[in-house]
């Protein structure tokens, strides 16, 4: 994160000066302990971040790819006036942990079109598909199974 502040100080100045510089790393420094005296942050919790980031990484992309999907599916659904659609609401337990993991996954659901969120209450999951098709497996989806392996990474 330290570096990360040093790095944003330098782009929005424009231009790098020794002086940009130092008063940057000063400035990062002093923001960094406070984010560690205040946001109950640490070097640990950067250090799991980093350990999983390549997975933070394969999961957008993972996102991406299942929304283009979903995309796909749903216009299909639209254009196509000989499918009857039957809208479902299904309801389901997640095995995630931690309530950031349920919030990505509630997000990541609503973000794919033709499925959406309805309520997210402890690990409980309701959730309104615009098909049936489009609500098999969700219980068991690839959002689940790779938010599971970063929790896992991040829990040791």
């Amino acid at each position: 994160m330290f570096l990360f502040l040093v790095c944003l100080w330098i782009m929005f100045n424009g231009k790098f000066t020794i002086e940009i510089a130092v008063f940057g790393i000063v400035i990062a420094l002093a923001v960094f302990l406070l984010m560690c005296r205040f946001m109950d942050y640490s070097l640990e919790k950067e250090k799991k971040l980093f350990l999983i980031l390549p997975d933070i990484i394969k999961y957008l992309f993972l996102l991406i790819w299942e929304i283009v999907k979903a995309n796909m599916a749903t216009a299909h659904l639209v254009l196509n006036q000989k499918i009857e659609v039957e809208p479902q609401l299904i309801c389901f337990t997640t095995p995630l942990k931690t309530d950031t993991a349920r919030v990505i996954l509630a997000d990541s659901i609503t973000l794919t079109p033709g499925t959406i969120t309805v309520e997210l209450e402890g690990g409980e999951f309701k959730v309104h598909c615009l098909d049936r098709e489009l609500a098999e497996g969700i219980e068991d989806s690839v959002f689940v199974r790779n938010l599971l392996r970063i929790e896992e990474k991040i829990l040791k």
